[in-house]
């Protein structure tokens, strides 16, 4: 049995003001959002709060950490994630929570909302205008650049910098990596995210070609340009979390290392499941059954243990480090999760040259 789940994804508005060509819950396999209500009823989010702490109880956890996630989460209104947030802190239970948006209606009323009730803020962005349009458009066609950038200017400066995590990019090798990077700088950002796109090897993402290495060519770059500066401008988790692993610590997201899940998504209509990356795999392959009106969090846990790790990833000499990558990008033709990663040859490249650099400056501090 694994451990309990520590962090809970909320879908809390499974509709999008966005038309994202390469978002993972609406272009890929899996359609049942929808099937599925905009919003979170109050009667599902009480019910969510309330299973919450008691998973947190009997497994003896203090805290969690939750996660407001959609579709566009803030569509749900500062009405809606109040409601939500007052209903999570309801217990003596110490929660966490932060929203992952794509920024188009974070102005400043909502931030005065956010901070009053301590919610972290991560936002979604590619790039540059040229970068960030390429994708993520208005359903009219139009680019969302201007607007997510005047989000995040009110967001990394003045009373609601405290709030500000970070940022999530997506990867695209049209775009100039190092430019893409300190386009994301220019936010100051506590954090960048580099999210690989989603895919597997029924459905692999844009370039891939067997052995061949685009994503960690495009990743080195970046990694050499941020392990340059001293001290570094901003963290970046894929980068901390590799040298973590390969330094012979444990990781904190699933990914790198041998971490398994330890995060549940619950949707608007209570469904508890899988991660939502699961969607490019097949229609349901995040579905436990369960619902959080009827079901506990504990009734999932035996239902989101992965398929065993390829015994092809086990004898390779990178595979404590690279754990057989995400688990959503290792489902093959067979319909099976039991394969490496449709990005092995990339995570191989990018591991053994931050473990190479990491070898040399080590050695070089050794040096008389």
């Amino acid at each position: 049995m694994p451990g309990p789940f520590r962090e809970f994804i909320l879908k809390i508005h499974s509709r999008c003001d966005l038309a994202c060509d390469h978002c993972y819950v609406y272009t890929m396999t899996d359609q049942r959002w929808r099937e599925r209500p905009r919003t979170m009823s109050p009667e599902i989010v009480n019910s969510t709060a309330r299973k919450i702490f008691e998973h947190a109880r009997d497994h003896g956890l203090s805290a969690v950490h939750v996660v407001l996630h959609g579709g566009e989460p803030l569509l749900a209104g500062p009405a809606g994630v109040e409601r939500c947030v007052t209903a999570l802190r309801s217990s003596s239970l110490e929660v966490g929570v932060s929203v992952q948006t794509n920024g188009m209606v974070l102005d400043n009323g909502y931030l005065k909302v956010l901070r009053r009730l301590g919610v972290k803020v991560a936002v979604s962005l590619d790039g540059d205008r040229r970068a960030h349009d390429r994708h993520r458009r208005r359903r009219d066609g139009t680019g969302s650049h201007a607007a997510v950038s005047r989000a995040l200017r009110l967001l990394s400066s003045g009373p609601h910098r405290s709030l500000f995590t970070g940022l999530l990019c997506t990867v695209d090798l049209r775009n100039d990596p190092v430019t893409t990077y300190e386009s994301l700088l220019e936010f100051a950002p506590p954090k960048v995210d580099f999210l690989l796109p989603q895919g597997n090897w029924l459905r692999p993402p844009p370039g891939h070609e067997p052995g061949a290495t685009p994503y960690a060519d495009w990743l080195i770059p970046v990694f050499d340009r941020w392990c340059a500066h001293r001290p570094p401008e901003t963290r970046v988790r894929m980068f901390e979390e590799i040298m973590a692993v390969v330094l012979g610590g444990s990781s904190a997201v699933e990914g790198f290392g041998l971490t398994e899940p330890a995060s549940v998504v619950v949707e608007t209509d209570g469904a508890i499941e899988r991660s939502d990356m699961l969607t490019a795999a097949y229609e349901g392959a995040a579905a436990t059954g369960l619902n959080v009106l009827t079901d506990s969090f504990d009734d999932a846990l035996p239902l989101t243990i992965p398929e065993p790790r390829s015994a092809i990833c086990a004898e390779c000499e990178v595979f404590a480090s690279c754990g057989g990558g995400l688990y959503a990008h290792r489902f093959g033709a067979d319909h099976t999760f039991g394969h490496p990663s449709v990005y092995c040859a990339d995570l191989f490249a990018l591991i053994t040259h931050i473990r190479g650099r990491i070898g040399r400056e080590l050695a070089a501090l050794r040096r008389p």
